[in-house]
């Protein structure tokens, strides 16, 4: 009933930027948190940033200050804007979304996971 696709994932150098895309679609009636997590190799899944309806945002101390997360609540998109890339953000990100569908059920949502790799 719902998804969430993303896209603007690929290979960088270090320094550089990439912008993540995540649309949601589907019976949705409102869209409360939305977030990005990251898992590396051999690594737990983490937290990178979240946004809440409001627009409040949370950061991973890892993160602050080089990446932005953004929603455009009228397109049911995330974004997060990654510059002053490092080698150690290579990962595959994921977005989620906790959605309240237009049946009245309410769930945590997950995309594909998109790969990105910050090359040295």
């Amino acid at each position: 009933q719902v998804q969430l696709v993303e896209s603007g994932g690929g290979l960088v150098q270090a320094g550089g930027s990439l912008r993540l895309s995540c649309a949601a679609s589907g019976r949705i009636f409102r869209i409360n948190a939305m977030g990005w997590y990251r898992q590396a190799p051999g690594k737990q899944r983490e937290l990178v940033a979240s946004i809440i309806s409001g627009g409040t945002t949370n950061y991973a101390d890892s993160v602050k200050g080089r990446f932005t997360i953004s929603r455009d609540d009228a397109k049911n998109t995330v974004y997060l804007q990654m510059d002053s890339l490092k080698p150690e953000d290579t990962a595959v990100y994921y977005c989620t979304a906790d959605i309240l569908t237009r049946l009245m059920t309410r769930n945590d949502y997950w995309g594909q996971g998109t790969q990105v790799t910050v090359s040295s």
